[in-house]
């Protein structure tokens, strides 16, 4: 029992397994750079070499698309349905925090206008079961934000990912993964459209892959290895603690599941409930491998605690605490924030609205979870209709382009300046 969730210090780092290893980035590098230079036969080559099958379109349309929509059965294409209906009123409404600007400066006028980008690839693993939700959380995210194009790229053409496809409004499915998927994604082949952003988590491939195409098209994150963090005092249900860890831990032997509380009791309480729950377990194969590798950390009070979390800064964090508001105003590091022990990280993954992509290996420091904002372009505009008005930032212009030693943008701010200035 010692053996799940070991013991750690706060303070120290739990290892985190990293997916940009020198020898994934070199191998996913010559993919990248052979499907930018040889399309379509590179990207077939690669699809018999990593996928075991040869002579399927590259891309599945959105007739198709809809076909399998057509053929779910009724009970899960209403739940696919709802689930996408939640996360197009979440997204709607965070692209409403956002609007258009105009202000008014010396002879003219200042602000900003919104814009989608115009092409977007969704990425949605396709290993050992198809993750619908993930076409669901990219998709329906994106054409929510107003993207004209919408393309899934998935190794997996298993009917429900098909139909998530059409219920989350894509134009089609790239049907291809890996490296290969995304490096087809980002240049386009004779057959694929090159996209302007690609989103969604993947593998270490994948991962590798966006880095390398990172700057000829947008991401919107490099993806590790997924991460819960639960914060239990002891009125936390062990059982419930204990079902959270698993289910995070089953995504992937180099999941990270952690257990931080003050009281070496609740640490106790949740390793029995593991045991138990890994014995019922249909995935516990992975799952216990990863809780393994987790950890729990005790801690000396709550303010060890808080620092502890904030230093960890995980992709998912739970907060079953009697005092949970309390404690929440001081967390500043996380992806996603789960509050109160009724608000299992579990409902977030198929959601509730918020996005479940999410960022890991603590870099919540800097960034967030994908949301409608990826897709838009915050784009500045000046406009200056009264010169006379705006001579003072033509003045200092030329004062500032000359302390720079640039004539030329000196002399573009001094032609427009009037004789009696």
């Amino acid at each position: 029992m010692s053996a799940l969730l070991p013991n750690r210090e706060p303070g120290t780092r739990v290892p985190t397994p990293t997916s940009l290893d020198p020898e994934t980035l070199r191998a996913a590098e010559t993919i990248v750079d052979t499907v930018r230079h040889r399309g379509d036969d590179a990207l077939r080559e690669y699809i018999a070499a990593f996928e075991d099958r040869s002579g399927d379109p590259l891309v599945i349309p959105r007739t198709e698309l809809d076909r399998a929509a057509a053929r779910l059965p009724p009970e899960q294409r209403d739940v696919l349905v709802r689930t996408a209906r939640r996360i197009q009123v979440f997204a709607a409404a965070q692209k409403g925090c956002l609007a258009p600007l105009t202000m008014a400066i010396p002879g003219g006028s200042v602000g900003h206008n919104l814009a989608p980008v115009d092409r977007a690839g969704c990425y949605a693993p396709g290993g050992r079961f198809p993750l619908p939700s993930s076409v669901l959380m990219t998709a329906v995210t994106a054409r929510t934000a107003g993207v004209r194009e919408v393309w899934v790229i998935s190794p997996s053409r298993d009917d429900v990912m098909l139909a998530a496809a059409s219920i989350a409004g894509a134009d089609g499915l790239i049907w291809a993964g890996g490296a290969h998927g995304i490096a087809a994604a980002a240049y386009g082949t004779q057959t694929i459209p090159a996209v302007d952003i690609i989103v969604g988590p993947g593998n270490r491939w994948v991962t590798a892959a966006k880095k390398l195409v990172s700057g000829q098209v947008g991401i919107d994150m490099l993806a590790g290895p997924s991460e819960l963090v639960v914060m239990a005092d002891g009125s936390a249900n062990p059982e419930w603690v204990a079902a959270d860890l698993l289910a995070q831990a089953e995504h992937d032997t180099d999941a990270v599941p952690i257990l931080v509380t003050t009281n070496p009791a609740v640490v106790a309480a949740v390793r029995d409930e593991l045991e138990r729950q890994l014995k019922e377990l249909d995935t516990a194969g992975i799952a216990a491998h990863a809780i393994k590798h987790g950890a729990s950390i005790v801690c000396r009070d709550w303010d060890e605690a808080v620092s502890t979390v904030n230093g960890i800064g995980p992709e998912h964090l739970e907060v079953q605490h009697a005092d949970a508001e309390g404690l929440v105003p001081r967390l500043v590091n996380y992806g996603g924030l789960f509050i109160g022990s009724g608000s299992a990280e579990v409902i977030g993954d198929y959601g509730a609205g918020p996005n479940h992509v999410l960022p890991t290996s603590g870099t919540a420091r800097y960034t967030g979870g994908l949301s409608v904002f990826d897709f838009l372009r915050v784009r500045t505009w000046m406009e200056i209709t009264d010169a006379d008005q705006a001579q003072a930032l033509y003045e200092d212009a030329e004062s500032l382009a000359t302390m720079e030693g640039l004539s030329g943008h000196a002399t573009s701010a001094r032609v427009r300046r009037s004789s009696e200035s």
